[in-house]
């Protein structure tokens, strides 16, 4: 799908998070970690709880271990433990490929350390002592449904538990693991839910959530999932289950894209078949048998014959999302939304004039107008275009939809931390998550970048997710007011070295962006 230069371009975000990776490969306990016991539905989880009283939770099974009969079903809950678990460590990723790309290193952050078809726990971040329920945010980790993990240390709740909300991760799994159908697998369901079984993860760890979350402190009727790049695509397309109905109460999107394939069963079928007969088997006419007898390691490496991600099984999925945020036939929660200013980090590798092709030759005349010196060159324009009908102008649209009806706010991130100021071309895609999770102190050799003026950003824009987990209303740090969405005002709340709302900002580029790609059919009126 993406073609490189014989030299790949790193984002800022994957040279930050590689350097993440001696504490990803072999986490140790924190120092002083005292053991402390939590009693759930499922058995008694032995945690640590840390010098601040910060009690963490890792590794624990929300799910029964997707494998074997249970490879391709849709997840279940966990049989009861009659033994504490070990909740000290995280667990395994699920699998996928160890050596990454740059595109997917940037994507999801660095390379697990362990992967396996075994997979499916989530982590807990909580203060030991509460006063009241608190708030509870689930976070769906990127990584383009073919990578990533939720033990990555940028996603560390710590900052979170401080600040009094929960913060709960979860794996699900991915590629051919998570997003398959085939016929005969297709017989054998008998009316359950069929192939987006990454979906059906996230289904059930929420459910775990509204079943034991309170032992834990958390309120579980104030639940706002969120999540980042694949995990936001994840969150919407919760947004537009049906069966998520109940299980959260406000949503996150961060750097969502709302088109792309989202292939019919039979499309996802026919793919399927063909994997198949790939992997040595009878196309169509394999079994489920044979399917399930295949290697993990196999399927994992045949994934790119089939676009990763959920597949429209008339089931689980009744429709699209872009179809049900358009028919106004999607949960109605209080939402946040929004982009980075350099989503384009992600093709910087790609020949300009293939991504210019992607669009139209009105998208290009539209932008080289617009941006003018900005896009000094093909380059440039062509990551600023693909970055707006990419990640900008969905969000945009998702906003407007979700804003006639429900409390909705937007967001643009374009604060890059300040020694990379002459070196980045805005912020990265991925990047705003340290900021979010304020976990720079996690991430070594991070403190050598930061300055005061990036911590205090790091402060607002951490605070303005802790108050909307809390309250539903993002009131930011500092003073600074986010108005809610609406169409006619189209104002976005501006991260970046001056934190100010903003009106109709780039509405001209954007609206004709968008009128583009309604008329190819991507986006609907």
């Amino acid at each position: 799908m993406f073609r490189r230069l014989a030299t790949p371009v790193v984002s800022a975000a994957a040279l930050l998070f590689a350097c993440a990776l001696p504490a990803i490969a072999a986490e140790t306990p924190p120092p002083a970690a005292n053991p402390v016991a939590v009693k759930t539905t499922f058995g008694v989880l032995n945690g640590t709880a840390d010098a601040a009283g910060i009690m963490s939770f890792k590794g624990v099974p929300f799910a029964q271990p997707p494998v074997g009969a249970l490879r391709w079903q849709p997840a279940t809950p966990p049989k009861p433990s009659t033994t504490p678990i070990d909740a000290s460590k995280f667990g395994p990723a699920c699998l996928q490929r160890t050596k990454l790309t740059p595109r997917e290193l940037a994507a999801s952050g660095a390379p697990p350390a362990a992967v396996s078809e075994d997979c499916l726990t989530l982590n807990i971040w909580a203060p030991a002592k509460a006063a009241k329920p608190l708030p509870v945010l689930v976070w769906l980790h990127g990584g383009g449904h073919t990578a990533g993990t939720s033990s990555l240390v940028f996603y560390d709740g710590t900052s979170f538990a401080r600040d009094g909300v929960i913060l709960v991760s979860a794996n699900y799994r991915l590629g051919l693991l998570g997003y398959f159908a085939h016929p005969s697998l297709t017989k054998a369901a008998k009316g359950a839910p069929l192939a987006s079984y990454g979906t059906t993860d996230q289904l059930e760890a929420l459910r775990w959530v509204q079943r034991n979350i309170a032992a834990f402190g958390g309120d579980p009727t104030n639940v706002t999932v969120f999540g980042e790049s694949a995990g936001a695509q994840s969150t919407l397309t919760l947004l537009a289950t049906p069966a998520a109905q109940g299980l959260f109460a406000k949503a996150i999107v961060e750097s969502g894209y709302i088109w792309g394939k989202f292939p019919t069963l039979a499309d996802a079928e026919k793919t399927g078949a063909a994997v198949a007969k790939t992997l040595g088997l009878p196309g169509a006419d394999a079994t489920p048998d044979q399917l399930r007898a295949l290697s993990g390691e196999a399927l994992i490496a045949a994934q790119d014959k089939l676009p990763p991600g959920p597949i429209v099984d008339g089931r689980l999925l009744p429709e699209a999302p872009v179809t049900a945020f358009a028919s106004h036939q999607f949960l109605h929660v209080p939402l946040m939304i929004g982009t980075n200013s350099n989503e384009g980090s992600l093709i910087s590798a790609r020949e300009p004039a293939s991504v210019l092709a992607e669009g139209s030759k009105e998208i290009t005349a539209a932008g080289k107008a617009y941006y003018k010196a900005e896009a000094k060159d093909d380059a440039t324009l062509a990551r600023k275009l693909w970055r707006d009908w990419t990640f900008t102008v969905p969000s945009r649209w998702v906003a407007r939809q979700t804003g006639r009806e429900d409390a909705t706010w937007l967001y643009r991130f374009d604060y890059v931390p300040e020694r990379w100021r002459t070196t980045h071309d805005g912020v990265d895609h991925g990047l705003e998550i340290p900021f979010v999770f304020d976990s720079w102190a996690k991430i070594p050799f991070a403190g050598a970048i930061l300055t005061d003026a990036d911590r205090a950003e790091t402060a607002v824009v951490h605070g303005c997710w802790v108050a909307f987990a809390k309250t539903g209303i993002p009131t930011c740090p500092g003073g600074v007011e986010w108005p809610r969405y609406n169409g006619a005002d189209d104002t976005v709340m501006y991260f970046g070295p001056v934190n100010a709302a903003k009106s109709h900002l780039d509405t001209d580029i954007l609206d004709a962006v968008e009128k583009a790609r309604i008329s190819k059919g991507v986006l609907k009126p």
